[in-house]
Order: structure tokens, then sequence, then C-alpha cells
């Protein structure tokens, strides 16, 4: 049979017997009820066994009796273990002080992580959090159950529906949920819509108001488009003049573009780093040697240990470092015009809004010069061109 766990606690041998009365030992062994299991016979008069501590020391008379002899091929148990720690006592206590140390590690909370928050700011979270007793480098033992600390965290939040806290490890997440109100509409005071930029109006429509313009027409930056003051002069009144007026306005832009372009490549000759990573600090292992590359990028992977669902503060980093080189390319001065053209109209429209359009376009001026292509354009844009003017009694 195996050896039991009582066995590996008090501790065994494992023997070699030979010459003799072989067959003898082995009987009076069995007379006497000795702990012996697991015997194999590995030539003519010659066996192993395995034997208890206690046991072995009561062979001595039979082995005599018999004309055996022994020899010890293997010592094992708590015992032997115990007995080859004290003659290493500094790796003993190297070896307790690291399990202390991981206890203590993984008893602190090394991370508070806040999710769900949109209008409650992370900062105003983590103060009333601190103030419940959950903060980094708290003692796990010491907070206090999740429900309860819940439950003041909703208290000490006002605007949330619900709060919950979860201890994953070392790790304190606090999941928020914001409680929604409706919309309150702002209060407005009467005003005019008034045209914000010289333009040619194209299109004009007025939800309250008095419009004063037509399509067609040029207006100049502040004329009023939509007027809020409607009835006749002995019965006027006021309102928040709205609606939606869009005219053409025009833009000169001027733009360049390199007639070479710059792109990375990789070479695929890469470099490797590892790290020893505790809590916030690494340990550089391996890849001491000078970068033999100019340029290139980093790619890290971290992983960290994790014990019966507990996230320890250890873990290693790996680094592979991918070299890269720059590879110019020539443009076509036509190309370049054309992409020059298309980065003129895309900043004027992302200017003017998502409403607009280009409605006309002209190179009024261009050259090539230095490397670079110059461009001058007319752009005609219809975009919304109504803002707001208070209406002052």
């Amino acid at each position: 049979m195996k050896s039991s766990y009582i066995h590996r606690l008090r501790g065994f041998v494992r023997i070699e017997v030979k010459d003799g009365q072989l067959e003898k030992l082995l009987n009076r062994m069995t007379e006497r009820q000795m702990d012996v299991w697991d015997i194999r016979y590995t030539a003519e008069n010659q066996a192993e066994l395995s034997i208890t501590i206690r046991d072995f020391f009561r062979l001595r008379p039979l082995l005599k009796e018999t004309g055996c002899r022994t020899r010890i091929r293997q010592k094992m148990g708590l015992p032997f273990w115990v007995d080859k720690l004290e003659k290493r006592k500094f790796f003993a206590l190297g070896l307790l002080a690291f399990i202390i140390g991981i206890y203590v590690l993984s008893s602190l909370v090394w991370q508070v992580r806040v999710e769900g928050n949109e209008k409650l700011s992370k900062e105003q979270i983590l103060q009333a959090a601190k103030q419940e007793g959950i903060y980094k480098l708290q003692w796990k033992f010491r907070l206090k159950d999740p429900a309860e600390l819940s439950r003041a965290l909703q208290r000490d939040l006002p605007g949330t529906a619900w709060v919950g806290v979860k201890v994953s490890g070392t790790h304190i997440i606090i999941k928020v949920v914001e409680s929604t109100a409706p919309d309150t509409p702002p209060l407005l005071s009467p005003r005019h819509l008034v045209a914000s930029k010289n333009a040619l109006v194209t299109e004009i429509f007025a939800e309250k108001g008095r419009p004063l313009v037509k399509p067609n027409t040029y207006v100049r930056k502040g004329d009023i488009l939509i007027s809020g003051i409607i009835g006749i002069e002995t019965n006027q009144q006021t309102v928040v003049a709205s609606g939606k007026v869009k005219g053409i306005v025009w833009y000169k832009p001027t733009v360049e573009v390199p007639l070479t372009l710059q792109y990375k490549t990789y070479t695929g000759e890469t470099k490797h780093r590892s790290y020893l990573v505790l809590g916030s600090r690494g340990l550089q292992l391996s890849g001491y040697r000078k970068i033999p590359f100019e340029q290139y990028e980093t790619v890290p992977e971290r992983k960290t240990l994790s014990w019966r669902g507990y996230t320890l503060p250890i873990g290693w980093l790996s680094e592979k470092l991918l070299e890269v080189q720059i590879v110019e390319q020539a443009v076509d001065p036509k190309e370049a015009s054309e992409l020059a053209l298309e980065q003129a109209k895309a900043q004027i429209l992302s200017a003017a809004g998502s409403d607009s359009r280009v409605v006309s376009e002209k190179i009024l001026h261009e050259k090539a010069e230095n490397g670079k292509v110059y461009m001058e354009v007319l752009l005609e844009v219809e975009e919304p061109i109504a803002t707001e003017q208070p209406i002052v009694p």
C-alpha cells in the first residue's frame, strides 16, 4: 500500500534488506505487528520495504537473529523535513518571511475602482468611501460588511439610486447607479435670432417669432432674421424667437500639404525584457543589454498572481520591443492638390457644424515650393447662420 498522511506525519524510512534469512525476518516482523508496507523483491534474497521510525529501531534484535543486513535508501516525513530546516535556518527564516509577506500583502487593499458614475466625479465618490474606511493600504479585516458599506455610501452620495461595494481579492469595486431626474427646461428671456455671419439666406423657417428676411436675401452679421416682437404697435408682445435659418457663407482658407509622406513599417526584429512587479514597482530581470534599435515600439503584457480568488500585488511584466523604420514616399503634385482641397473642406465643415455642406469650390492660387504645395481656396458653404440676441427693454 502507499504511505498514508499519518505515516508522513510521523516519519518513515525506505530500507533495503538482504542476505541471511529474509523470509524469516519478514515473518518475525509480522508476528511483532510492525508497521511495514510496500514490500518489493529486487533480487534473490533481497527486498525493499517501508517502515515507520519507531519500528525501524525495533529491527536490531531481529537482524541479529536472522543474519540479515539493512541499508536506508530514503528518509521521508515531517521529522526529517524539520531536521533539514534546522540545518538550514536562514532558508527556513526566509521561507517563513515570504509566507508572512504574502499574507500581509494579500490582507491590504491595493486598489479602489469606481464604475458607473457619470454625473458624480470619481474624486467625490472616493472621498465618501474614505470616510467609510475604504482607501488604499487599508486592512481588509477592518472593513465593514459590504452591505453596510453600500448603504452608507448611498446615504453619503446624493443623486444615487444604488451603490454596491464588492471586495475582489486586494481590489474593491464601487458600482454606482445614478438616479435620473426629468430635465427641467431652462427659463428663457425674450430674444431675436440674428445673423452670425455675412451670408446669402437660402432657407428660413420660423417656429416662434416674425421672419424679417426671405430666401436669396443678403444679410450682414447682426441683422435680425426672426424677430421676437410680434403684433402691431398698439398690441405688441415679446416672445422667445426660435426657428432655423440657413445661408451661404464664403471662406478663403489657405492650406499646405507636403510632397513627401512618411509612414511607419516594422522590420520584424524584436527584443524582449521582463520585470518582477511588486505593487507599483518593477525589478528588471532580463534584457539589460543596450537596445539595438534606433526606433522601436513597446508592447507590454502584464500578469498578476491570484490565490483562492484573491488578486495578489505580485506579478511579472513582459515587454516586446518591435523595431520600426520611417519610410518616405513622394506624392504626385496633382494628388497633393486634391489632398489639400479635401483638407480645406474638412477644416471649414468641422468649424461650421454637422448641418453644413460645401456648395461650390474654386482654387484661387496654387504653388509648389520647399517640398510643399500651398493653395488658397474659395469655398461657398451652406450652414446655419442664426444666433440668439436678447431683447433689451
